[in-house]
């Protein structure tokens, strides 16, 4: 990334964003993501995609402030009116979180595909960074994790499991609940309890996020693997072999990182902690009674948060299994 001096580098997980300074207590945030279709609504996809698009921006601390749609169809294979209830998705979890759809670029490709480009607002004091973890804060995780598993299952299952009755539905509905959330009551939560690290719980799972959160702030993590929040039904899928692909490449790449001691499930729990998440939550490190404190705020919320482990000296990027 080019050096400017008023550019702020190092927030968040690496270059998933940038901050812009404007003056002594104001910053623009820039981001973007967008991705194929997670769930067969179009109206629910648009909602998640939006909020998996702001993620970054709750991520550092801040508000979301104005977003521009991005967008890829297949005119030819698929209405335009569908496109229609996927951008209405997504100005509903805009509005929900308060901040404007200004208009977008949509062109003709081979699959569908949406996201935002969404531009932010914090103050550039108080940003929170993936880089400033100390030993002894506790580890705190917003959300359940499971949504990898839970997708992966759904495109290969048939449509009627996730129908009213079907073996998917409860599990589907916990899971689209998850994603179309926001991350706005936790890093508002975060901020009030005196978070100094924070990162977005995506596509390289709890513990790739977690490495690389520990490793750029030079210490160790511990994870107390049976209080990490998971999604009910999500074990099973796991076990009945609905792991998608890119869980199991995170797998290859934090397996090296991580320690799980003499644990018998050691390759079922690190299959789970590294499953990939879309709208996952916020993983937070802040004082020990702090911690404690803001995942029982969380929970009045209605989050199913929790402390999940703490931060350690140690090497850089070391992660046990306890």
């Amino acid at each position: 990334m080019p050096s400017h001096p008023d550019l702020l580098v190092g927030v968040d997980t690496g270059d998933d964003a940038a901050v812009w300074r404007l003056g002594p207590s104001r910053a623009l945030i820039s981001t973007a993501d967008f991705f194929t279709p997670i769930v067969d609504d179009a109206h629910t996809w648009g909602r998640i995609a939006a909020a998996n698009a702001c993620s970054d921006v709750y991520a550092m601390g801040g508000r979301p402030l104005v977003a521009l749609n991005l967008a890829a169809w297949p005119v030819d294979q698929l209405p335009t009116d569908l496109l229609g209830e996927v951008l209405a998705g997504g100005a509903e979890m805009a509005a929900e979180g308060g901040w404007a759809v200004a208009g977008g670029h949509t062109v003709d490709g081979p699959e569908p595909m949406y996201g935002q480009s969404i531009v932010g607002e914090v103050d550039p004091d108080r940003v929170l960074t993936n880089a400033a973890a100390a030993p002894g804060q506790s580890l705190v995780l917003t959300k359940a994790i499971g949504t990898g598993l839970v997708a992966t299952a759904i495109k290969r299952s048939d449509a009627s499991a996730v129908a009213a009755g079907g073996s998917l539905a409860d599990l589907y509905e916990a899971a689209v609940g998850s994603m179309a959330t926001l991350n706005a009551d936790g890093a508002r939560v975060a901020l009030a309890h005196g978070a100094t690290s924070c990162t977005d719980v995506t596509g390289f799972g709890l513990l790739g996020h977690l490495h690389r959160m520990a490793e750029a702030s030079d210490v160790a993590a511990e994870v107390e693997v049976e209080q990490v929040p998971i999604l009910d039904g999500a074990w099973t899928l796991l076990d009945d072999g609905f792991v998608p692909g890119g869980t199991e490449r995170n797998v290859t790449y934090v397996e090296p990182h991580v320690d799980a001691g003499a644990r018998p499930n050691a390759a079922r729990e690190l299959t789970m902690l590294a499953d990939a998440q879309t709208s996952g939550g916020l993983l937070f490190s802040c004082a020990p009674d702090a911690a404690a404190d803001a995942a029982d705020a969380l929970r009045g919320e209605g989050l199913p948060a929790a402390v999940i482990g703490r931060c350690l000296d140690g090497p850089p990027g070391r992660i046990s299994l306890v």
